[in-house]
């Protein structure tokens, strides 16, 4: 049996056949709530500016991307968030671990990888405490630059400088990272 195993194994590589692994059960629910508070966010935000334009989308951004995040953290358990290297809301600045997983997924852009693609996990600890940490960047899409780009209509920029008084989450082109959503589960 162990020669079937082995003669399998190496037709298989010699193939070039991918032997696909599951990821790690924290990773597969990581990316669900990702998926979860993506879409809900990104459907609100098109709703918002159906509805009233980039100022209507900017109140999604101030008072409904927190409460998506709330709402899962409620649901799931896990600590889930957003941040970036450049921020608009203060309350989103990342610790020393996702500050290094955002430099290392511009490192990777700068490299030629598709922002769409990029995930980072691991199990670190964190004051003797073993927790899973999960950052999904998000790409800046097209809509985004209206309020994330570099010529921001003066209504819009009035209500962002009202709201973000320190905003630093501009010049972003379709394509770039504008952040990354992070998720933190406490590891029993």
């Amino acid at each position: 049996m162990k020669k079937l195993a082995l003669t399998t194994l190496v037709c298989t590589a010699a193939l070039g056949v991918a032997v696909a692994s599951e990821p790690p059960a924290e990773v597969t629910e990581a990316r669900g709530l990702v998926k979860e508070f993506f879409t809900n966010l990104k459907g609100q935000l098109q709703a918002a500016m159906k509805a009233g334009g980039p100022v209507s989308a900017i109140q999604v951004c101030n008072v409904q991307a927190p409460a998506i995040a709330r709402n899962l953290a409620h649901d799931s358990g896990w600590e889930v968030g957003r941040t970036s290297l450049k921020l608009r809301n203060p309350a989103n600045r990342p610790d020393n671990w996702e500050q290094a997983v955002l430099e290392q997924f511009d490192a990777r852009k700068a490299a030629g990888e598709a922002a769409e693609k990029m995930e980072f996990s691991e199990v670190v600890d964190a004051e003797g405490i073993k927790t899973f940490r999960y950052m999904k960047a998000i790409p800046t899409a097209p809509l985004c630059v209206v309020c994330h780009g570099t010529d921001i209509d003066p209504y819009v920029d009035a209500r962002l400088q009202e709201l973000y008084p320190e905003d630093q989450a501009r010049g972003f082109k379709p394509g770039d990272i504008r952040g990354a959503f992070t998720i933190i589960e406490r590891v029993p």
